[in-house]
């Protein structure tokens, strides 16, 4: 045979330079994230901190839209500017430094208004995996945002101010495959074990087995063994309750051998199957989170323009409802335990080749469906993740930033409600849109100019945003003496802060793997208090 030919030098630097994230979300995710492109406006202290954390990973291409000179204020908040950059051009020097953290990173800079480009050419913002937005006026926000909604583009608007930060995340629907739950339970199918699996039980009766052998059968024979000899007893039923374990616990027990002076022999084996049985007798069943996805009107009413992962939820129903026998794929993956080499092989192929038919026949499914909505390919090393995953399917429905704006929404009872609790962070929110509101009006941040004298303007501008929702004024204007204080300046480190939380977002965004915040985090810096909020 043939031997293998050597990775590359350039694969192999690669994996070294990204060893540790590939650990986090694989090959493919790593691939995604190499053909994902990241528009920024406005390259800010937030802005270019959200950036810097997503070139180091090596993110496929960045483009920033900022029509900003560098300012001294610029210079003192942004590592990323140099004292030379005073008078350039914000997005173009930014870019220039962050791009020397990673030379496979393609950038770009465009220095025309937002607002310009969002009017004149719409189609700009179309190519882009996921746009982030720092420091835009009232009016820019709302009219991107809706934009971008009625585009189905995800978009993270972020915020930093003094010691307070934010970001809000607007999707119309994500769709995560891996969610890298913490504690994934197993998928041993012990209480209806398919053909190959049952063979091998049956070919071992552990009675009959040498003492040399008897410690090196894996765990999952011994417990299904015990299992067997209490259905004998109790008509074939599965043991759910406490006392029934306990039961199999007692039978296992007798299934240990003694020395010759009758001392029990300490076999790591047995000591493993005890301990797995409040875990591994669990019965096969179809979570009820999987059943709704794919009962769903999305799964069932496709369309040519339906996403890869509603099509491939509807061949998962299909083979729920007919070779799963109303469970899911086997996922095929064995836990680690104490075994002999050989068992331990041949039971982990027994489970390996089970997973590879069950996605054998929901790739096939999917290929039928594809065919027929005469839509794009989806390939079949996306379907085998799929089924790998099934079991921890996860869907969040997003909302649009837009709404927020709109006097008598859901959002604004959801405010008033949030703003009734004591100390809540929800105060910071409203202080947050209302400095966005006073910029849209007087185009400057609140006290950069005149403290003082801005405090009853912005105050204006709260009581306008808490008349909206409904809600009383604050009965202190301690937060609004402080946003004034701060006078729009970015404290580096809590733009470095929710810069890094914001590209983490963007990133499981691109991925589609870990779970996003859903919808809002807020960040106080003085405090170093945090909330999520889903508007």
């Amino acid at each position: 045979m043939a031997s293998l030919s050597p990775k590359s030098p350039e694969q192999n630097e690669k994996s070294k330079q990204y060893d540790r994230q590939l650990r986090l979300w694989g090959d493919h995710g790593q691939t995604a994230l190499e053909n994902g492109h990241i528009c920024l406006i406005n390259a800010t202290a937030l802005g270019t901190e959200v950036l810097k954390s997503i070139v180091l990973p090596g993110i496929g291409a960045i483009t920033i839209v900022d029509e900003n000179n560098v300012s001294d204020e610029d210079i003192g908040s942004n590592f990323f500017l140099e004292t030379t950059s005073k008078g350039l051009n914000r997005g173009s020097e930014t870019l220039r430094l962050l791009l020397e953290l990673n030379d496979a990173v393609q950038g770009h800079s465009v220095q025309e208004p937002p607002d310009q480009i969002l009017q004149e050419n719409p189609d700009f913002f179309k190519s882009f995996s996921v746009v982030i937005g720092t420091s835009l006026n009232e009016k820019l926000i709302k009219d991107l945002s809706q934009y971008l909604w009625d585009l189905n583009k995800p978009f993270i608007l972020c915020r930093s101010v003094g010691f307070l930060g934010s970001f809000r995340i607007q999707f119309r629907e994500h769709s995560i495959i891996e969610t890298h739950p913490e504690n994934e339970k197993v998928d041993l199918r012990l209480d209806v074990p398919f053909t190959g699996l049952s063979d091998y039980f049956d070919s071992i009766v552990i009675s009959t087995l040498e003492l040399k052998d008897h410690g090196h059968i894996p765990w999952i024979v011994i417990l299904y063994k015990a299992v067997q000899k209490w259905q004998t007893t109790n008509l074939n039923r599965w043991p759910m309750s406490r006392k029934e374990k306990n039961e199999i616990k007692d039978i296992i027990q007798q299934f240990i051998r003694s020395d010759e002076n009758g001392v029990p022999i300490n076999e790591e084996n047995f000591e493993e199957a005890i301990r797995a049985v409040n875990t591994a007798l669990l019965p096969t069943f179809l979570p009820v989170k999987v059943q709704d996805l794919i009962y769903s009107s999305a799964a069932i009413n496709l369309t040519k323009e339906s996403n890869p992962f509603w099509i491939m939820c509807s061949a998962l129903r299909a083979f729920v409802e007919a070779e799963g026998k109303g469970n899911l794929p086997l996922r095929g993956v064995l836990p680690d335990m104490t075994a002999s080499t050989e068992h331990y092989v041949k039971l982990q192929n027994i489970y390996r080749n089970q997973a590879s038919v069950d996605a054998e026949i929901v790739y096939r499914k999917v290929q039928q469906i594809v065919s027929q909505l005469q839509c794009d390919s989806i390939s079949e090393t996306e379907v085998k993740l799929f089924c790998r995953h099934a079991h921890d399917l996860h869907l969040i429905i997003g909302s649009n930033i837009a709404l927020e704006y709109q006097t008598g929404s859901p959002v604004a009872s959801y405010i008033a409600r949030h703003l009734e609790e004591p100390d809540v962070m929800m105060v910071h929110y409203i202080l947050l849109r209302a400095a966005d509101m006073f910029k849209s009006e007087h185009c400057r941040a609140p006290g950069e100019w005149e403290p003082e004298s801005d405090i009853a303007k912005l105050k204006n501008c709260v009581s306008k945003i808490l008349s909206d929702v409904s809600c009383s004024p604050f009965p202190k204007d301690d937060h609004i003496h402080e946003m004034c204080r701060y006078g729009g300046a970015e404290i580096h480190s809590v733009s470095a802060f929710v810069g890094g939380c914001v590209a983490h977002e963007a990133i499981k965004l691109i991925t589609k793997q870990y779970n996003p915040v859903n919808n809002t985090f807020i960040y106080d810096g003085a405090s170093t208090n945090s909330a999520t909020f889903t508007f």
